[in-house]
């Protein structure tokens, strides 16, 4: 059915496209900004030319190849890109094991531990990093890479949003496959996973996300600037003399990059996990 337009109507995308443009416009300024001289950063802030590159097209990537030149960013990005796919990857795992015990098997205290679970959606994440930080201390895990992994592998939201999806599979498919000599495991990871391909993307997405955004954390846990995610070596390159407004807008944007390519690539999916976690459609 189609939608009918009246004043109602027109006023919401006004406020949609008015709030789009206050989210949007830093991004296209950061990108506009990398690819400028460094003269020209902070001239005529006050039109459309702030958010324009230089006229010349030379200018556009002459920043990029200077930060490249001056650190070692490559490294740094493949550091992001290890963790986050590791976290991404363990994450559907841990993440889908738990969901699938508390959606599918009965053990003693399941509705305690699940009731604790919820809890834990509302505690901020920085109130236990000193606890946190106290326990990879004393695993001998400081400035190693486990380090910056582990902790980021269980999440109380993915475990509830596993648990949703798996309340929504029959247990019909389940007693079927027991009958055919299939066990846990085997359930898990052929039937439950591949039904739950909603919750896998999204878990997996907000996951690799997560890890490539995380400051705190691995900057707590590593002293070795080899072992470095780009987020932190951001903070070092920003702090390094001399330091280039164009240069750190170029860093920016290549940080930026993959989140907005992986975002467009999955949304489909992290919109049908988010939209059907409450209800466990699948």
């Amino acid at each position: 059915m189609r939608r009918k337009f009246g004043p109602l109507t027109i006023l919401e995308y006004i406020c949609l496209v008015l709030l789009a443009v206050l989210f949007i416009f830093p991004l296209f300024w950061m990108i506009a900004a990398s690819m400028k001289p460094e003269a020209e950063v902070y001239n005529n802030m006050n039109s459309i030319k702030a958010f324009l590159p230089s006229i010349h097209p030379s200018d556009w990537f002459i920043s990029y190849k200077q930060v490249l030149s001056r650190f070692h960013l490559l490294g740094y990005i493949i550091n992001s890109l290890f963790y986050g796919l590791c976290v991404a990857a363990g994450s559907v795992i841990i993440n889908g094991m738990a969901g699938y015990a508390f959606a599918k098997l009965n053990f003693n205290g399941k509705r305690v531990l699940f009731g604790l679970l919820l809890a834990l959606l509302v505690v901020p994440l920085e109130t236990i990093l000193i606890s946190q930080f106290t326990i990879v201390h004393k695993l001998g895990l400081v400035d190693t890479r486990l380090a910056v992994i582990l902790p980021a592998l269980a999440g109380a939201f993915n475990i509830y949003l596993f648990r949703n999806f798996f309340m929504a599979i029959p247990a019909e498919i389940i007693e079927s496959a027991k009958l055919d000599g299939a066990n846990t495991w085997q359930i898990f990871l052929r039937i439950m996973l591949p039904m739950s391909k909603p919750a896998v993307a999204t878990v997996g997405t907000l996951a690799f996300i997560g890890s490539w955004n995380d400051y705190i954390w691995p900057l707590m846990v590593l002293t070795d600037k080899s072992k470095f995610p780009i987020q932190v070596a951001i903070t070092a390159i920003n702090s390094t003399e001399p330091v280039y407004t164009n240069q750190v807008m170029a860093v920016l944007t290549i940080s930026t990059i993959p989140l907005i390519l992986i975002y467009i690539v999955a949304q489909r999916y992290i919109l049908e996990g988010i939209g059907g976690s409450g209800t466990g459609i699948k």
